[in-house]
Order: C-alpha cells, then structure tokens, then sequence
C-alpha cells in the first residue's frame, strides 16, 4: 500500500500559502526561462502534496515575482557567505523552501525555521542535509525566538544573515517590529536581515490577491515609509531595497518607479536591513 499524501489541508492560514512558491519553483523555470532557479525538490514535493499547479500557474505575476525573489535571496545570501565561507544563514518562515541547495559551499551552516505544523510536513518531504544543514520550530511571535535557534547569545559573535520569504506580509504590525527589534538589539554587527514586503495599501486586500484567494490568510502588514523599517532599533541601517516587480514588463517598469515617488515605498520589494 502507498503513504497518504501529506495533509496540507490541516495546515492554518499563513502556512497554507507555502505551496504558491512551491508551484512557482517547481513549475515556473519553463514560463520564464531567464529567471530559471533550478530547484532540485520542488516539482517532486508538489506531486507528493497531490497538487498539479495548475490554480497557482494562473497567477503568472506571482510566479514570475517568486522566482525573481528567490534569485535575489539567492545572491543576497552568496554574497554574505563570499565574504564569510563558514557564515550562518537562517531562513525564517522556511516553507518548503531549500536554500542550502544552492548556498552550500561545503563549510556554511543553514537553519531552516518554521511553525510545528510545517516542519511536520517537511520532515517527510525534505529531510535535512546533514550536520551543517538544521530544521527547527520557531514561532516569531513568541519573545525568545532569537535564542530558540540558538543565534548569537553576544554582539561580540560572528555576523549571521538572516532571510523571511513570503512572511512579513503576514505578520501583524506589532509582531513585525518585535521582529525587527530582536534584531536590532540582539544581532552582531554586520549581520543581514532579508525580507520582502507589499507596502501598507494591500493590507486587507488578500482577496484580491489572484493566489493568496485562494488561501484563508490575509495581508496584516506593509511599510508606509522606508523610515519605519529602522525605527525600532538606533543599530539598524536600510542597506537597500530591491524591486522584484519591474523587470515583468514595461507596465510594471513604469508604473513601479512612479508608485515609489507618489508613496514613498515600493508596492512590492525586498528589504535588506543590516546592523551597525
């Protein structure tokens, strides 16, 4: 007899939207060749959720904007590891998501970081890569996350980088800047903080979403100004924020640029925070 499919229905609301990147790297390399990310696991997981796709490959602006974001998570993660070969990066909100695929230089170390009710999936779907490649529970709204995964107990410590796909958005505001605080005050200098975000105007707008619809979760969180991103902490420092939208197409080209002048922020971005 073959093993049940994995249950992704018992999953909550925000973890239920794990499998729109999911799709989007298992299926999304053929509609944008030029942003192919060549994920090893992610067709085969999709098929073992007993999922074809095809709901979230109508969404092609979001299966395009998962795979630029994962390039650029990508990129931003091999830079801090150029820089320090045995660093450590940790993927808040992991999903079913495998970084360490494309970041292990064979002395990195990478925690993978989610919910109970994720890992429990993930434990039967990807198992971890070995003693520099670690899974553990984490849950952001709880005040001692930052020693749960055992992350830097002094600021005199090694720089960590940390990255959050497809989370923030989710969060509530005071949950964010807790976040952020943690950060702040407990993050040696040098370390990286990576997440992207939807401004302020989609928060309580999911349902417009052409794919989170098709989820319970709802958008809580979003910047009104890039000044609020470094508010909660004198160490924190906005070292850049990436558009992930304006290579789509000359609609989001030109549309992207000016949305920024009239609101201050992106629509959508990715936001690189670092501590001093």
């Amino acid at each position: 007899m073959s093993n049940p499919l994995p249950d992704v229905a018992r999953l909550s609301a925000v973890p239920s939207t794990l499998r729109i990147p999911l799709a989007a790297r298992a299926l999304g390399d053929a509609m944008f060749p030029n942003m192919a990310v060549g994920d090893a696991d992610a067709a085969r997981m999709l098929t073992a959720l007993g999922d074809d796709g095809a709901v979230w490959l109508r969404d092609r602006g979001s299966v395009y904007g998962v795979l630029a974001r994962t390039r650029r998570f990508r990129d931003l993660a091999a830079q801090f590891l150029a820089a320090r070969p045995d660093g450590r990066v940790v993927n808040l909100g992991c999903g079913l998501s495998n970084y360490f695929q494309w970041l292990d230089n064979g002395r990195m170390r990478m925690t993978d970081a989610d919910l109970p009710e994720v890992l429990e999936i993930r434990r039967e779907l990807l198992p971890a890569g070995g003693g520099r490649h670690i899974v553990r529970e984490v849950d952001l709204a709880a005040a001692d996350w930052w020693d749960a995964l055992g992350l830097p107990a002094s600021r005199d410590e090694a720089p960590v980088f940390l990255l959050s796909e497809g989370v923030f958005m989710y969060l509530e505001p005071a949950m964010v800047h807790a976040v952020l605080r943690t950060f702040g005050e407990r993050a040696p200098a040098g370390s990286s903080f990576v997440f992207d975000a939807m401004c302020w105007l989609a928060a309580g707008r999911a349902k417009r979403h052409p794919s989170v619809r098709h989820t319970q979760a709802e958008f809580r969180w979003g910047p009104r100004r890039s000044a609020e991103l470094t508010r909660d902490s004198p160490r924190l420092k906005l070292a850049a924020a990436h558009p992930i939208m304006e290579s789509y197409g000359w609609p989001y080209a030109l549309i992207g640029p000016a949305f920024r002048v009239l609101f201050g922020v992106p629509f959508y971005a990715l936001y690189e925070l670092r501590t001093q």
